[in-house]
């Protein structure tokens, strides 16, 4: 394509907002109101016979913004009367009164949007008022992009749908970066676990040496620098953050250094003329100054924009920045600020202690008091109508939202996509942790007002576990009853270790979430084991109210397991006893061989056994050796149709997932009974396996390696502790139900171990 003709087609695909407008293609009426509800912009205006660039390092203020200041207070004081209303209402009522609440589903019903969010509606707004997608790039037929802190990945999903719908000839290539969802030394407050889409486009996605995706480990950003060294990065988004709820006043400083990482990594990773778009909140504080001065420096035009379909209410607003000058624009502070990166950087750079002009900041102010007087007029107005709004208010506020919703459609030319075209082209169904757990997951954290909370934290952990949700299910006595439908039967597929691979990364030092497990249970298991003094050996009180499982009811379990894989056999008195292989001899079990039609053999470790729970659960290290080797001693000696039966602390972390879907490949059915214990914290569960099946030979090697690897780690550099995180691809540990039957296990374990717990300190 010629270039004359490409630059035409260029600027006819990517309309500007002033351009788009055509009223009389629009199906409502467009009051004043929405059009300014898509149109909060500020975009610097840089002086010719005022030039901004960065001072020489050394010329530095510390100077604070006496008026931004005075705007931060005063945006906290119309906050803080939120502070006794209760969130879910509170939400309920913004969510109706949001002008853009109805864009959404439209958008999702209307073009068949993938993962369509309110970030997929945000960056498509983004797009479609700013010349996003560099010229040359278009011109060359070839578009990178680099996505930080992306979870759950739909600022992707929206650029692919504006990629494709609008039929821009370009090869796309892109790299996304998140906080790994599956990471167990992940805090859940820090990310999102939603991996709707990262589960089906895994190897995409970039989770540093480490394996944790922290965009603000300085291996992570090298990492990322090396994967791109060969191509030139068109546009580079970051749309990080984290949960501040309980201290909403102090957002803007305490997520300004993943600001400034993102930030960072922008301008490492850009190609000149690239563009870069940056999710930050309020801009009072220096830190936020000094990087939007940077910001300013290095390209050649930067607006704060607001979008219509972000909630009026809250801080949220993108930096966009066009046309990067390239690295030597950055001069000798991309040096120093690449080796100030990380978690400390606000306090170490030099950059935040940089003078800027007056000029700068007077637009700045100015640029601060217009955001602050469209959230600030939008908390009161929803102050006025909540819990007083009449038949015509709310007829009223119907009316705005269609209006809305139309307007977002035809302002921003949206465009039908098919299926085929969509990044996941058919329905994973069953891969994602998002659909596959139960529905506690879906729990809210924050519940109740902001002082409601804050009264909370000053209560023991028990007081607040009693206090939440899981409460009353902790409260329950146990009986030795089996849970319904969480038996695994026969897996789907072989076991092909073809595409298993030891994944190491750092070594946890705190197991805080996990895949196949509520994460709020997680969470207060944590703090009672500390609370509880587990770490230093307390022994918990056993509850005398709860059923434990003797031998008998034991194996009287597996014998139903049994009888339910071979029907009228397993029953027959004729028939030749089951060998059923015992991985310890549990205190419970007789010394007896020969008991209800099992043939009983014992396994002694050979290595040791971690008798007590701690904060790692499964994911200590020598624990993780014992269940490895007692799975591979049990693949190796267990007979065909045999039995086993394993004793199991929990299966939080991807290798003990991956334990079980061997053991899943390997035996006709799984199940479990808990409590086996009274000891809150000991082994409380066994796995109950049946129908043994020989798995090919190079599965059995692969754990003999595997096992090999793990011990070797064990004596790893303490400077940099590692550990085998995973073996089985993630792809494979989220098929079928072996997510929820872990899931299932993981809650009944924990429950029933919070439950020990709470009873013995009460």
């Amino acid at each position: 394509m010629e270039p004359s003709k490409v630059k035409k087609w260029a600027s006819r695909k990517r309309p500007h907002v002033e351009h788009m407008l055509d009223r009389s293609e629009m199906s409502l009426p467009i009051p004043d109101e929405i059009e300014k509800l898509f149109n909060k912009r500020f975009t610097f205006q840089k002086l010719a016979d005022q030039p901004w660039c960065l001072a020489e390092v050394g010329k530095v203020s510390t100077k604070e913004s006496e008026r931004l200041q005075a705007l931060k207070e005063s945006l906290n004081d119309v906050k803080n009367q939120l502070s006794d209303k209760e969130l879910e209402k509170w939400h309920e009522h913004t969510a109706f009164t949001n002008r853009a609440g109805k864009v959404i589903p439209v958008v999702r019903s209307t073009m068949n949007a993938e993962l369509c969010t309110q970030a997929w509606c945000k960056f498509h707004e983004i797009l479609c008022t700013f010349p996003l997608l560099p010229f040359e790039a278009l011109q060359d037929g070839e578009l990178n992009s680099v996505h930080l802190c992306e979870a759950p990945g739909a600022f992707i999903a929206s650029l692919n749908h504006y990629l494709k719908s609008h039929r821009i000839p370009c090869d796309w290539n892109w790299i996304a970066n998140t906080l790994n969802p599956y990471h167990e030394g992940n805090d859940t407050g820090m990310m999102i676990m939603d991996d709707r889409l990262i589960a089906a486009t895994l190897p995409w996605w970039y989770f540093g040496p480490d394996n944790t995706g922290d965009i603000m480990a300085h291996d992570c950003l090298q990492g990322l620098k090396e994967l791109t060294q060969n191509v030139t990065v068109h546009l580079v988004t970051a749309d990080g953050s984290f949960d501040c709820q309980d201290n909403p006043g102090e957002q803007e400083a305490l997520v300004s250094p993943l600001h400034y990482c993102e930030t960072i990594a922008a301008l490492m990773l850009l190609g000149p003329k690239g563009s870069f778009v940056l999710k930050m909140f309020t801009l009072f504080e220096r830190c936020s100054v000094c990087l939007l001065y940077l910001l300013n420096c290095c390209f050649r035009e930067v607006s704060v924009f607001k979008p219509g379909t972000s909630k009026s209410g809250n801080s949220e607003v993108y930096v966009v920045c066009l046309e990067y000058k390239g690295k030597d624009a950055v001069g000798r502070y991309l040096d120093q600020l690449g080796m100030s990166f990380g978690p400390d950087v606000v306090q170490k750079s030099d950059l935040v202690r940089t003078a800027v002009p007056e000029s700068f900041l007077k637009q700045l102010e100015e640029c601060c008091f217009f955001f602050h007087k469209c959230q600030t007029d939008t908390i009161r107005e929803n102050l006025r109508l909540f819990g007083k709004m009449g038949t015509e208010e709310v007829k009223a506020m119907e009316e705005k939202r269609d209006c809305a919703a139309d307007f977002y459609l035809r302002q921003f030319q949206l465009r039908r996509l098919a299926r085929e075209d969509w990044l996941v082209k058919r329905s994973q169904a069953g891969w994602s942790l998002a659909g596959r757990l139960s529905a506690h997951k879906k729990k809210k954290l924050h519940s109740g007002s902001y002082n409601d909370r804050m009264d909370l934290a000053g209560l023991a952990w028990q007081e607040r576990m009693r206090k939440s949700p899981l409460g009353p299910e902790v409260d329950q006595h146990c009986t030795a009853t089996r849970e319904a439908n969480c038996t695994l039967r026969d897996s789907q597929g072989g076991t092909d270790c073809q595409s298993w691979y030891i994944l190491e990364g750092r070594r946890l030092s705190r197991l805080v979430s996990s895949p196949f497990c509520d994460v709020e249970l997680q969470r207060i298991m944590e703090e009672a084991v500390l609370g509880c003094g587990a770490a230093r050996g307390t022994v918990a009180l056993p509850c005398d109210s709860c059923s434990v499982y003797s031998e008998e009811l034991v194996l009287s379990e597996l014998a139903a397991l049994m009888a339910e894989q071979r029907p009228g056999r397993f029953c027959d008195h004729r028939s030749q006893p089951v060998d059923c292989l015992v991985m310890m001899r549990l205190q419970q079990f007789p010394t007896m061989k020969l008991i209800n039609g099992f043939q009983l053999r014992y396994w002694k470790a050979t290595s040791l056994l971690p008798t007590r729970c701690t904060v790692l659960h499964d994911g200590e290290l020598s624990y993780q050796q014992y269940l490895l080797d007692a799975v591979l001693h049990a693949i190796e000696d267990c007979r065909d149709g045999g039995a086993l039966i394993l004793p199991i602390l929990s299966s939080f972390t991807r290798f003990t997932a991956g334990l079980l879907f061997v053991l899943q490949h390997c035996f006709r059915a799984l199940d479990f009974v808990c409590p086996t214990s009274s000891d809150a914290l000991g082994t409380l569960a066994v796995l109950l396996c049946a129908g043994f099946r020989r798995p090919p030979a190079d599965v059995t090697a692969f754990l003999a390696r595997l096992s090999e690897r793990v011990r070797q780690l064990q004596d790893c550099e303490p400077d940099r502790p590692l550990q085998v995180l995973q073996f089985v691809p993630m792809e494979l540990l989220l098929r079928g139900n072996l997510p929820r039957f872990l899931d299932v296990l993981n809650t009944a374990i924990l429950k029933q171990r919070l439950h020990l717990l709470t009873q013995s300190t009460t």
